[in-house]
């Protein structure tokens, strides 16, 4: 099977056929040992191992720790990198995504107000799940058009919890 993976600003193309792995051509000896959790395990790479834990997985995007340093990976089988470029859809959307509950909880605190502009990193909403407090933040630059909880709510996965405008949207808009 053949992936497109983005790391950063670097594109690598990767093959994988049994337990050979061609990193741009090149042979690349690498192991995955998972844990109960797939979520969690350790990653060989030739002869040096890396504790990894893949904290999010949203569309083709993945937010992995690798040794404890944080990595945004864009992983797309050939077949889909195939169909976007076919078609025109190889570019990112449009607009800023909506803000989901990636699990069942309780809503904290709300961390923002309809029309304020957010960055990339800034906390929006703090939802409870499983006894513990998980700070949802914006993925991109935008501007809240609508907050759809308040404290105290209780949300289901992937019910939308904030929708986003793009900056200049909102600033063509105006008064």
């Amino acid at each position: 099977m053949r992936y497109f993976v983005e790391v950063g600003d670097e594109a690598f193309d990767v093959e994988v056929d049994g337990d050979r792995v061609l990193v741009d051509g090149e042979a690349v000896e690498v192991t995955l040992f998972r844990g109960p959790s797939s979520k969690v395990g350790s990653l060989r790479v030739g002869h040096r191992s890396h504790a990894l834990l893949e904290a999010r997985r949203k569309g083709d995007e993945r937010i992995l720790h690798l040794d404890g340093e944080v990595f945004r990976v864009n992983l797309v089988d050939e077949r889909t990198h195939f169909v976007r470029e076919m078609t025109g859809g190889a570019s990112g959307s449009a607009g800023p995504k909506p803000l989901k509950a990636p699990m069942p909880g309780l809503v904290v605190k709300v961390e923002v107000e309809a029309g304020e502009a957010v960055l990339p990193g800034q906390g929006l909403v703090i939802v409870e799940a499983m006894k513990m407090e998980n700070e949802l933040t914006a993925e991109v630059e935008g501007v809240v058009a609508h907050v759809l909880v308040e404290a105290g709510q209780t949300v289901e996965k992937d019910q939308i919890l904030l929708d986003f405008e793009a900056p200049h949207a909102a600033a063509e808009e105006g008064p």
